[in-house]
């Protein structure tokens, strides 16, 4: 669940939203500055990366009418990459839209112009072919206000060892979000109120719910059924994570990464679950009092801000080395810890929680 401060940072990304003409925001293009890159991920298998579009016409959206539209990125161990290009982390248009709205989401980010948002380049690769058989599946929500492309690094370490890896935006609610009929952009304009946020967290779990119904059935991408599944998400997308598994016995085991649990009583959830928080979160009072009495395996990420979950998590050190972004900006974001090390941390946790909980593939391994 977002902070406080996110919410007010999303009225303002609302304001900007409706204030910036498309043409203006399209025409603002990237000076030279640094090249970003996320970090490799450590598994024995290279990445194989797919975009998806599903319509769910059981549903209507709740922030614009008409049948209720996600889009997927499906990442997963490949058989072979040769000939297969990475693919960026964001489209040109959807880069175009993270450079001007960025700063104002989170103030103290660059200035638009100043980074080429799309020459980040992700470690998967366009249509890979994957390796033969069925695989364990997550699917994963971001934060509210953020995009599923700000959980790559995470989801690609994981694919990495053996798993299909399935990041889910929620249009209406993410800052952008490229569909194939045009850019969505997020419906908050300030803090939600209970209604507001009610319907945001049941819509989430709808997506995610028609997401699982594919994973489980005919397979995403041309890929076999997954053998099992799981959830994992960040923030607003924890509380959805939790819910989900709560709504849907197809969910094996659920990682909420700093989500508050105080929407729903959750009575009787019984499933494997992770809370993982840091120790820089601005919201930790809330936070500690929703968690309270909940069981689950606890695991903290030292000198970490809020969106250390994220990709935030190397790409702000970055700008902070050429820069572009102040020490303030940094710790109010990610916290002072060794990127490194805290990455490496946090998916070694994340994995031995899943690989215990919804099997690892060990036979795909090499």
């Amino acid at each position: 669940m977002t902070s406080r401060r996110t919410l007010l940072q999303g009225a303002v990304l609302g304001a900007a939203t409706a204030l910036l003409p498309t043409a203006a925001r399209a025409a603002t293009a990237p000076t030279a500055g640094p090249v970003l890159r996320l970090p490799a991920p450590t598994g024995p298998h290279p990445v194989g990366l797919r975009t998806v579009h599903l319509t769910d016409p059981t549903r209507i959206d709740p922030w614009e009418g008409g049948a209720r539209e996600v889009m997927l990125t499906v990442l997963y161990p490949a058989r072979d990459v040769q000939g297969r290009p990475r693919v960026p982390q964001l489209t040109p248009a959807a880069a175009r839209e993270f450079a001007d709205l960025a700063p104002f989401v989170h103030p103290g980010l660059p200035a638009p112009g100043t980074v080429d948002w799309g020459a980040v380049l992700t470690h998967g690769h366009l249509a890979a072919p994957p390796l033969p058989g069925r695989l364990p599946a997550l699917l994963y929500s971001p934060g509210g206000g953020d995009s599923r492309t700000l959980g790559t690094s995470l989801a690609e370490d994981l694919a990495s060892h053996g798993r299909v890896v399935v990041l889910v935006d929620h249009p209406g609610d993410a800052s952008q979000v490229d569909l194939p009929g045009g850019m969505r952009y997020t419906v908050l304009r300030g803090e939600p109120d209970p209604a507001t946020f009610r319907t945001m967290i049941d819509t989430r779990v709808g997506d995610l719910r028609l997401v699982l119904h594919r994973v489980l059935g005919d397979g995403l991408a041309g890929l076999p059924p997954a053998t099992t599944t799981g959830i994992y998400g960040h923030s607003a997308g924890g509380t959805a994570a939790v819910s989900t598994a709560h709504a849907d016995r197809r969910v094996r085991a659920v990682a909420n990464l700093e989500g508050y649990l105080d929407l729903d009583p959750l009575d009787g959830f019984d499933r494997p679950l992770l809370l993982f928080r840091t120790d820089g979160f601005d919201g930790a009072g809330r936070l500690t009092r929703s968690w309270a009495g909940r069981a689950g395996e606890r695991a903290l990420l030292a000198g970490s801000g809020h969106w250390a979950f994220t990709d935030y998590a190397a790409l702000v050190p970055a700008l902070q080395t050429a820069g572009l972004v102040t020490s303030a900006t940094r710790a109010a974001l990610v916290g002072t810890a060794d990127p490194a090390a805290r990455l490496a941390a946090l998916r070694r946790r994340l994995r031995a929680f899943f690989d215990a909980h919804t099997g690892c593939a060990r036979s795909a391994r090499r």
